[in-house]
């Protein structure tokens, strides 16, 4: 392959990685300002987070810290986290900046909404955890607290384990979008998930053991909404299948439409080209090339092209050559009627059995037929 063809392949696998830097740019910048702008009410950002925990706590005892640099550095954590988690959409729309323009039409259509539907169900998972898995959870830990133990929480233990709790309720609640995805990509159907609805239940709760602190409470806390969004995400997708369904029989539809027209305007006896029409299968089946397949890709076209030249030129040069065999043949037939006429009858019969060798269909013809002539003379 030339130089130029390799440096062709380059350009846009270096302008998307411009456009990756600008973007990463542009996200790191925004979670910054916001942290900038958090920061300096870290201690009330962190007492609201705490408060549900501290509602519950036995009177005279508080939340400490057990490390010296606990009091900055665990405001400064939160302030960081809130930061990212508030930015989160503008994060998401430069990945979606980035992403979309490789994307089919149908694909943006279903994209987008998935994306914004994950957004807004990742912060109610969150605040499900908030408003509704913190109190219990809390107050159950303070009421079975062995006599003469005081509860005093560590204020960095306390936020690992709320952090641990925000991200396992706002990533169960994207099951609906998960099952979405699933139908969408065609590895299932909504009928297959129902029948495995058993196996899910039991799968729900070994993912809230694993996701949340050792505690029956939390656990079941967070598989029984998980069951619940499954639930959720199978009639989601149902829907989901119905439009699809319409979106390909309206598309039928309008090919047909189309067909007709182009049958009504065409003349009797002519054919009319029906254009293909592409399923939504047919496109998610297309893989781009990588460069060292389209590299060898290229070499296969050009190997084939020089074997066709090269059959064509051993076309032409056994053309030429018949055709100086032809030529010849008929010039020995002019020197059999020359040597007949000056009645060298042996030096024409031996150019006429040559003919006989070497001549086509109609050149031994006329060969034999002077043999039964110079036979008759």
């Amino acid at each position: 392959m030339s130089n130029a063809a390799t440096t062709d392949a380059e350009l846009p696998f270096m302008s998307h990685l411009l456009e990756l830097r600008d973007r990463l740019l542009r996200a790191v910048l925004v979670v910054l300002v916001v942290f900038l702008a958090l920061f300096p009410f870290g201690n009330d950002i962190y007492h609201f987070i705490a408060e549900p925990l501290m509602a519950v706590m036995p009177d005279g005892t508080s939340m400490i810290a057990t490390k010296v640099a606990s009091p900055f550095l665990t405001p400064f954590k939160l302030s960081l986290i809130a930061a990212v988690f508030v930015s989160m959409p503008y994060l998401l729309y430069q990945l979606w900046g980035f992403v979309a323009p490789g994307l089919y039409a149908h694909e943006k259509r279903m994209a987008m909404p998935l994306l914004a539907s994950s957004v807004v169900l990742f912060y109610l998972g969150a605040a499900f955890a908030y408003y509704v898995v913190f109190p219990l959870v809390f107050r159950f830990f303070t009421s079975v607290t062995p006599e003469g133990v005081a509860v005093m929480t560590d204020i960095s233990e306390y936020l690992d384990f709320v952090l641990t709790l925000f991200f396992a309720f706002g990533l169960a609640f994207e099951i609906p979008i998960a099952t979405i995805l699933l139908v969408w990509m065609g590895m299932t159907t909504p009928e297959k998930l129902a029948r495995k609805r058993p196996y899910v239940v039991v799968g729900v709760f070994v993912i809230g053991m694993l996701l949340t602190p050792p505690d029956i409470i939390s656990q079941t806390l967070l598989a029984l909404p998980m069951w619940v969004l499954f639930e959720a995400g199978i009639i989601f997708s149902r829907f989901f299948v119905r439009e699809q369904e319409d979106d390909e029989n309206e598309s039928e539809d309008e090919v047909d439409g189309e067909a007709g027209v182009a049958a009504a305007a065409t003349p009797a006896g002519a054919s009319v080209a029906t254009p293909p029409v592409h399923t939504q299968a047919e496109e998610s089946d297309f893989q781009p090339l990588s460069d060292a397949e389209m590299e060898a890709e290229l070499d296969r076209l050009e190997a084939e092209m020089d074997a066709e030249h090269s059959a064509e030129n051993d076309s032409e040069e056994e053309t030429a050559s018949a055709e100086k065999e032809g030529d010849s043949v008929d010039r020995k037939l002019v020197r059999v009627n020359q040597l007949r006429d000056a009645m060298d009858f042996d030096a024409a019969r031996k150019l006429l059995y040559e003919v006989l060798v070497e001549g086509n269909e109609n050149q031994v013809l006329v060969a034999r037929n002077i043999l039964s002539q110079l036979d008759d003379e």
